[in-house]
């Protein structure tokens, strides 16, 4: 297949450029090179890129090019059988800061994507999507069909998203999937993240810091379960326009995790406590029972496994992580 990948360079669009790339497929990656986090992980991740395509044998392309940009999008997905869309501004806060530059980016960016896949009559369109488009609990695990009302601009886009995504469907017989993602962690990680900040602050012999007072639960997923997910869809019409969580049926306390990291690392140190930090959900955990039944999606880990796969991967890779974490 031709894979297009927006925001590629990144986290999760890494991971999911190079898994495609291995299978042999021929891939696209659009990313603007935002300087949300440090471009270092990126460029490292395009350089990965590169050596599994040329191991390989495929084609691969980085395009560096903004998904508001109209036409920068209709050229890249022209050509294209599939189109993954992991392109978005993220972070929760700063959504609260910058409301405009998220909206631009998520809604505004999404419109230009589907339009030119609309064009392009791809075969479909696999979107990334949040847990934060849910807001408070009203019960747990979150089932699809919980009310969505989230807490912040940055679930708003979200949710804005899957909408548009629907409509184009519905409208023009655009397949399209939405997968909401619950806090996916793993190799490559956004060096701002509390996994990565608790393994960087131990392995230095500095105390973890949490925000707030620990008790707030989260659903963490390995990247490698998202690929997966993503993999099966390049194929699969189960899922044509329709939500599907993508988690780990699992959730841990931030109290809880400081401590599993803490324990393997630097026993001896205390954890802080700072301010709990503004729109920041307080629990989240995923039913993945539908995403199970239509396309057998079965978390591969536990967040404790995956914790500790992490902290491997760090060790290894500390010399050129480590500084970015640092940095964030």
């Amino acid at each position: 297949m031709r894979i297009l990948v927006t925001g590629g360079a990144g986290f999760i669009g890494g991971h999911l450029a190079e898994s495609f790339l291995a299978d042999g497929h021929d891939v696209t990656v659009l990313d603007n090179l935002e300087p949300f986090y440090a471009e270092g992980i990126k460029r490292h991740t395009i350089d990965v890129h590169r050596e599994v395509a040329e191991d390989r044998a495929v084609e691969y392309r980085f395009v560096e090019g903004d998904v508001r940009d109209a036409e920068t999008v209709r050229a890249v997905v022209d050509g294209a059988d599939i189109v993954v869309h992991q392109a978005a501004q993220a972070g929760v806060r700063e959504s609260v800061d910058n409301p405009r530059k998220v909206t631009d980016i998520n809604v505004d960016g999404t419109v230009n994507l589907l339009e030119a896949s609309k064009a392009a009559d791809v075969e479909r369109v696999i979107l990334a999507s949040s847990s934060s488009v849910y807001g408070k609990p009203r019960s747990l695990p979150y089932e699809e069909d919980h009310p969505t009302e989230p807490v912040s601009p940055y679930g708003v886009t979200k949710l804005t998203q899957e909408h548009m995504a629907r409509v184009y469907t519905e409208l023009h017989g655009l397949p399209t999937v939405c997968l909401r993602y619950f806090t996916v962690y793993g190799p490559r990680m956004r060096p701002n993240m509390a996994i990565s900040n608790f393994v960087s602050r131990c392995l230095n012999g500095e105390p973890p810091v949490i925000y707030g007072d620990g008790q707030q639960t989260r659903d963490f997923t390995y990247v490698a379960d998202v690929v997966d997910a993503n993999r099966t869809l390049l194929e699969s019409d189960a899922a044509d326009g329709d939500v599907l969580n993508i988690g780990s049926s699992d959730n841990i306390s931030i109290q809880k995790l400081a401590e599993t990291v803490r324990d393997q690392l630097a026993p001896e140190l205390e954890i802080e406590y700072e301010s709990a930090r503004e729109a920041d959900a307080e629990h989240t955990h995923a039913s993945v029972e539908k995403a199970g039944g239509l396309i057998g999606y079965e978390p591969s880990r536990t967040i404790a496994e995956g914790v500790g796969e992490f902290i491997e991967w760090y060790q290894a890779n500390r010399e050129w992580y480590e500084p970015l974490v640092r940095e964030s």
